[in-house]
């Protein structure tokens, strides 16, 4: 990585800066030296994220300052690139669960991701790395052993919202800065389920299933296949899409190793933790008891068309061009199970 006296003459802004993958890409830019601006919804949390940045182990002082901007309006965003040499444009707005129509979820996403690209290029940003997601990779293709990689994209007419939303959103980041980038440098990011320490109740989605299989709450695995990656390992390849040259105009799959069924991150969490994965149920559910749950469950729902069907994903290109080095998937898994024990978030 560049020496930090290089950086902090620097400032980096990164959005949606109380969220999980924001908050670990903080932590990394502040040790590396650098100056950083992030966006909060609003200002009210930015004494909670202070003290989760804490909890990472980085006392932020005056090298952070705050901006108030949401993605779904203009304000602001301007203010909050000025200065800045890079963007990563970390946040994206809440997957919806009772939406009424997908579009619900789909324009917020295509209409943030631009918001910030266009005022990113008024001002003068050298690169912007977008948090993109596996779902603008792996959905809607007929089923196949080879693990998906960057030159994938999810089929739309198959995919759910969610996932629509997230191709949409990226397609039309790379569109942008094909016709109206004005030479502003993009790289993307597409990781599989995020794991790893968290530092307070804000975390991703993807930690309820390790919190649900603590507590007991499931009372087995769906037989669903999913990649599995450090959260520490996605802020650090943010940072290396953000300043090496081999990441210009490049998409990065982030992943731990080859994908696993989560009856697998049962056992993880039981033959590691003793006492503390006593709840944990490593047992394979039938999939007809799933569909029926489904019928009443939107999250259930959301789950079906994935049973059974593999996601493997690779990582080659990130460690091949980048020299990114990832944590095993076990690795990821524990610690994030560690950490909510720790901070008594069960």
């Amino acid at each position: 990585m560049m020496n930090t006296n290089s950086n902090n003459e620097k400032l980096v802004l990164v959005t949606g800066g109380s969220g999980f993958i924001a908050m670990h890409c903080i932590i990394q830019l502040l040790n590396q030296g650098y100056q950083v601006r992030a966006t909060l919804r609003s200002l009210d949390r930015e004494l909670e994220v202070r003290a989760m940045l804490r909890e990472g182990g980085v006392e932020a002082g005056e090298r952070l300052d705050f901006i108030q901007a949401d993605l779904s309006a203009d304000d602001y965003w301007s203010e909050a690139v000025r200065g800045c040499t890079y963007v990563l444009h970390v946040a994206s707005p809440t997957p919806k669960l009772d939406f009424k129509h997908e579009d619900e979820m789909i324009t917020p996403a295509r209409e943030g991701v631009l918001r910030v690209l266009r005022a990113a290029r008024d001002t003068g940003v050298q690169r912007v790395v977008l948090t993109s997601a596996i779902g603008a990779v792996v959905y809607g293709h007929p089923k196949q052993t080879a693990p998906y990689d960057e030159t994938d994209w999810t089929d739309t007419t198959h995919a759910p919202a969610y996932q629509k939303s997230k191709t949409l959103a990226e397609k039309a980041a790379w569109e942008f800065i094909a016709q109206e980038g004005q030479g502003m440098e993009l790289a993307s990011i597409n990781p599989v389920a995020v794991m790893g320490p968290v530092l307070g109740a804000d975390y991703s989605h993807s930690i309820y299933l390790i919190k649900n299989l603590l507590t007991g709450k499931m009372a087995g695995c769906p037989k669903i296949n999913a990649g599995f990656v450090d959260v520490r390992d996605v802020a650090a390849l943010h940072l290396r899409a953000m300043v090496d040259p081999a990441a210009r105009g490049e998409r990065f799959i982030a992943t731990g190793g080859e994908s696993i069924w989560l009856v697998e991150v049962a056992k993880i969490l039981k033959e590691n933790l003793g006492a503390a994965a006593e709840k944990v149920k490593a047992r394979q559910l039938p999939n007809t008891l799933l569909r029926i749950a489904a019928l009443k469950d939107p999250m259930v729902k959301s789950m079906v068309p994935l049973l059974g069907i593999p996601m493997n994903t690779t990582s080659a290109k990130a460690i091949h061009l980048l020299g990114w080095s990832p944590r095993s998937i076990p690795e990821a898994i524990l610690a994030t199970a560690e950490s909510l024990i720790r901070l008594n978030l069960l």
